[in-house]
């Protein structure tokens, strides 16, 4: 066998139980890809043309599915919240939108003021900032 087939494997096989628990939240799930980071297990995949990602824990609890969106869907609360915020100046590259358990919904805003300064900001269906995190 040549050496590159196996130079791509995951470090550990994504469990059953998992994989289970990812097909019975998105039935409807297509080019699903694996991503074995350690303490979570990371499925990309798209559904109606939108690409999402998940997140499930070894036991194949689902923790939170989040994707891509735009400053215009975001809540005016969010808009108000990033308005309000010491980073109100930083220039905003990404927007996302993430779904958690309990039917939570949290908005991560991307921002950067330099290519050296970056954060993910992460702000609650208030507009509450609830973490500032360093991005690299």
């Amino acid at each position: 066998m040549a050496a590159s087939i196996g130079s791509f494997a995951q470090i550990r096989k994504i469990p059953a139980v998992v994989t289970d628990a990812f097909k019975q939240k998105y039935p409807q799930a297509a080019e699903v890809e694996w991503k074995d980071k350690i303490t979570v297990f990371m499925a990309s995949f798209l559904e109606d043309g939108v690409k999402y990602e998940a997140r499930f824990n070894k036991k194949g609890t689902w923790q939170q599915t989040e994707n891509e969106t735009n400053e215009a869907s975001l809540p005016s609360e969010v808009k108000d919240g990033l308005e309000k915020s010491k980073y109100a100046d930083w220039e905003t590259t990404a927007f996302y939108l993430v779904s958690l358990p309990d039917d939570n919904t949290q908005y991560r805003i991307t921002v950067k003021k330099s290519d050296l300064q970056k954060k993910n900001l992460l702000f609650n269906n208030e507009g509450k900032l609830l973490k500032d995190n360093i991005t690299l």
